[in-house]
């Protein structure tokens, strides 16, 4: 005769249960990764056990993970091949939660979310989970050590029952009777679709109905040189749900500080430039190749949500669900070593692969920029990767602020930079006379975060960056530079008529500039638009005007200083003007002062300076 016994819960259990089925757990599909998860621990302590022992029971049975499903009697049962347990363990591992019922147990599962109760690994936790999906839950189990078999059942309120179960195999058999708002994991669709979400990548058979489903491999774990290209290939396109090829890969593994598996792909596209929306992170965290946290917001900063791929990690602590990453300060070593890892890699990529790097920066970089200008932390490494037209570079082909030091020449301090729509209109402006004139490498910054991204890096390689458009810059000494080809019958204003005409424009234009002064690098353009504030160029100011519009706020520009070429054909025939028709000067400065402005990629009033064009026309044909 059967011997059965019966266990009570403890009073509190019912509202336990309560708290692991509704609370600790946001998705019902996690109770299969669970019986899952556990059926593989259960094998893999097997395969551990059979290397040691000569001779066990069932020793000829395949490791491996069955799935049966029974839609008439509402049933979904789990089977592992594995070490199985005996009575006592029965009832010590699946009553872990019954007997540990006291208050304090209760308060801290019911506070689990704040307190990070770091329960993992004790069976029992996580298969509680079958709860939230079955009315009742059975589980025959046979030890690897040929004692007789045994089965627990319970509905999971009052009690529990344990009772012998003779002609067992060696393992486990979890039998879940299906709720009836649950009757859909007793379908084959449902559960596929769950198992290749979770589990696809347990190390073990996981046959369904008899049919393997898990049979992509988990890459990651294996060697990279027993991995072929195609392999990588058909893995990115499981893992990111791609159509396409990776552009680029990194394969790497880590035991210090944490113990990491990785392997991040590049896509081709940037799916945003495409205009489908910001992306959503495509890494997904493993725990022993059990999905933890899929496209996770907590293992790579958000600026690397172009990547796709996976990170497995044993070293991680989980809370009780296994949902939520328990340990910020591991969480926060972990996105470190990993970011680190692939700057590290786009950094030798640079180096090796030119052309390839290129192509990922054309595609990638405003990724990385957003990177410079939102997270210190990486600022260094990214430093490294930035890119740029120059003076002294081909059109379309961007260098790194390495290689613009490298050609600084040795008296000079500081890296300069100048921003522009195009190469074209930037080599038209002012703002690079100077820097043409006396050979001076200028880089080109033609995105509007990219005076942001140079200004958060401030220097590089103890190198200032600084923009063209300060009023206060200087080249190593304040030497005119204005250009030799002049006029026959005018040489320039002296001292005395420069320092008249800027009295002058400062009347005019008062309330349009902060001063107005001579410049000391003008070489053919008759004045420019400079920035009294050192810190913000005229980009970054069309950017915050630019926001401050599409919130409904006034743009609000600075007053700009204003420098003037005393050398300049026009500036020294305004003089000239003034004094025949003074009126008429005053329309030709305020055009100037506009043109400057123009230069500068600032906003002027168009009505009014095309009337004004219309004006001066009129009397130059008159």
């Amino acid at each position: 005769m059967t011997e059965t016994t019966t266990h009570e819960f403890q009073a509190e259990t019912k509202k336990l249960l309560d708290i692991v089925i509704n609370s600790l757990y946001t998705e019902r599909d996690v109770f299969i990764r669970e019986l899952i998860s556990n059926a593989s621990d259960s094998l893999e302590k097997f395969r551990h056990e059979s290397l040691t022992k000569d001779e066990l029971f069932d020793g000829h049975m395949p490791l491996e993970i069955s799935i049966d499903l029974d839609e008439e009697k509402k049933l979904l049962t789990i089977t592992d091949t594995g070490i199985g347990m005996t009575k006592n363990e029965l009832v010590e591992n699946l009553g872990t939660i019954a007997h540990s019922g006291s208050d304090t147990f209760l308060s801290e599962l019911a506070e689990a979310a704040r307190n990070d109760v770091s329960l993992i690994g004790q069976f029992g936790v996580g298969f509680y989970a079958a709860f939230m999906a079955g009315s009742k839950v059975q589980v025959k189990s046979r030890s690897w050590d040929g004692s007789e078999g045994h089965e627990w059942s319970s509905d999971g309120t009052g009690s529990y029952s344990v009772s012998e179960c003779p002609g067992l195999h060696r393992g486990t058999k979890v039998i879940v009777t299906l709720k009836d708002d649950c009757l859909d994991y007793a379908k084959k669709w449902k559960v596929e679709s769950v198992v290749k979400q979770y589990s696809s990548f347990v190390p073990f058979p996981i046959n369904l109905e008899g049919e393997k489903i898990n049979t992509v491999q988990a890459l990651w774990a294996r060697s990279r040189t027993e991995i072929k290209d195609e392999e990588y290939v058909e893995f990115y396109k499981f893992i990111g749900n791609a159509i396409d090829e990776p552009t680029l890969r990194l394969h790497f593994s880590a035991d210090a500080p944490l113990a990491i598996n990785a392997l991040l792909f590049v896509p081709q596209e940037n799916m945003e430039n495409m205009g489908f929306g910001r992306m959503t992170p495509g890494v997904n965290l493993y725990c022993q190749r059990i999905l933890i946290d899929q496209h996770s917001e907590n293992i790579l900063p958000e600026w690397l949500r172009f990547l796709k791929g996976v990170v497995d990690s044993e070293d991680l602590p989980l809370n009780i669900s296994r949902q939520a990453l328990q340990d910020n300060a591991l969480v926060a070593k972990l996105r470190k070593v990993i970011t680190k890892r692939f700057l590290k890699f786009l950094d030798e990529e640079a180096k090796t692969n030119t052309e390839g790097y290129q192509k990922f920066w054309e595609t990638f970089g405003i990724f990385l920029k957003e990177g410079m200008t939102s997270d210190f932390e990486f600022r260094k490494e990214l430093a490294k990767l930035i890119r740029f037209e120059s003076s002294k570079s081909k059109a379309g082909e961007p260098i790194g602020l390495a290689e613009y030091v490298l050609r600084m020449h040795p008296d000079q301090k500081e890296i300069y930079y100048i921003n522009g729509p195009n190469r074209a209109s930037i080599e038209a402006g002012p703002y690079v006379e100077m820097f043409r004139k006396k050979d001076v490498e200028i880089l080109y910054t033609m995105e509007p975060i990219d005076d942001f991204v140079l200004s958060h890096l401030s220097e590089f390689e103890e190198k200032k960056l600084v923009s063209a458009d300060r009023a206060d810059l200087s080249l190593g000494d304040q030497e005119d530079v204005s250009s030799d080809k002049k006029s026959d019958d005018i040489q320039g204003l002296d001292d005395k008529a420069g320092d008249e005409l800027i009295s002058w424009l400062k009347n005019v234009l008062e309330g349009k500039v902060a001063d107005v002064s001579r410049s000391h690098r003008l070489v053919d353009a008759p004045a420019m638009i400079v920035n009294p504030d050192g810190f913000m160029t005229s980009s970054m100011e069309r950017v915050m005007a630019a926001s401050r519009f599409e919130k409904g706020l006034v743009p609000e520009i600075s007053k700009k200083n204003l420098e003037i070429n005393t050398e300049s054909d026009l500036i020294c025939k305004l003089v000239n003007l003034i004094k025949a028709d003074e009126d008429f000067a005053k329309e030709v400065a305020v055009q100037i002062y506009d043109n400057a402005m123009i230069q500068a990629g600032l906003a002027v009033d168009p009505l009014e300076m095309v009337e004004r064009n219309y004006r001066i026309l009129g009397k130059a044909v008159a």
